[in-house]
Parts: structure tokens; sequence; C-alpha cells
């Protein structure tokens, strides 16, 4: 992998407004920049956002700014503000089904692949998520294949489970960038 190879690559980075998992975003984000590529933050507005450990970014667009076609990647952070700010965003699900159509590469982490699966991208696809009642019934419902993994790979889909495997997932998502 050279760095060269993906500074044209861009990453759009979704993050819960609040309770964003630090890890799960301040990790993978690092790793990508490492690896060249672009990565613009989109929340539900642009003021700060905050994670669970106290971690701040301030986003450079809001979800209902995004537009598919401008980025290679979609990637959701995880933590518990995704239940509230992520997994019933018309415009994130939107946005997600628009990338899926125009075969980008579509990864989240933690609870977060539940919005893959409200999504409708999920189906038949092999898939890990945040283990609990909800998620899995969400994942079922969406006719997903739930695999108990730190992180699965299904074509240009990545999911990941939980924070410790947030390096594993975002080395997932460079080297799938790395191949489209």
């Amino acid at each position: 992998m050279t760095e060269a190879k993906n500074q044209c690559k861009k990453v759009l980075f979704v993050i819960a407004q609040e309770e964003f998992r630090d890890e799960e975003f301040f990790i993978p984000k690092e790793i990508f920049e490492t690896g060249g590529i672009e990565v613009t933050v989109a929340a539900e507005s642009t003021e700060t956002a905050k994670g669970v450990l106290g971690g701040t970014i301030k986003s450079d667009i809001r979800i209902s700014e995004a537009n598919a076609s401008d980025y290679d990647a979609i990637v959701i952070s995880g933590g518990p503000g995704s239940r509230k700010f992520l997994w019933d965003n018309e415009k994130l699900r939107l946005l997600v089904k628009k990338a899926y159509e125009q075969e980008k590469v579509l990864a989240a982490i933690c609870i977060s692949p539940v919005v893959l699966a409200r999504a409708g991208v999920l189906e038949g696809k092999k898939s890990t998520v945040f283990r609990n009642p909800a998620t899995l019934r969400e994942l079922e419902d969406s006719g997903a294949l739930y695999e108990d993994k730190n992180v699965v790979v299904s074509g240009k889909v990545i999911t990941g489970r939980d924070p410790e495997s947030s390096k594993a997932f975002g080395k997932a998502v460079l080297d799938v960038l790395n191949i489209t």
C-alpha cells in the first residue's frame, strides 16, 4: 500500500452528534489518513460532536449535505449515540442506499451495522455487530448472515464488532479501498 495510490481516495466518516465511541472513530480515522485517504467527517450538525470517552471533533459537513458520488467509501462509527442519532436517520439511510447502488465501499462498526441493515444493504451478506438482542434482531430481520467475529468483509461491505476491533476494522476498510 502506498500513500500516493490513495491520495485521490475519499472517505465520508459518519458519527453520532453525541456519544460516538471514540476508539471506533479516532483509530480508523488515523489509519485512513496515514494511508493517504482524505477523510470528511459528517454528523447531524457541524457543531462539535462529543464521544463517550470525552473526545471531540467538529464535523466538516452535515449528513444531509453529503453526496455519495463524492466518496469512495462511507464509514459509520458506533457507540450508544448511533441508536439515537443514526439508526433512524432517513438522510443517512438514503445516502447508504445511493452509495450501495454506486458500488461504493460501505463500513460500519459496533451497533452501527444496524444502519446498513435498515438501508437494506446487508441482505444475504455476512456481517457482524456489537452483540445484543436488539442488534441481532435487526440483522436477522434484514436478512444478514451474522458471524461472531471482530471484522467481517463481504465484498465491499465491512462490519466491525466493538471498540477492540477498531484497528482491524480500519485496516480492513483500507484494504478494500486499495483493491477498488
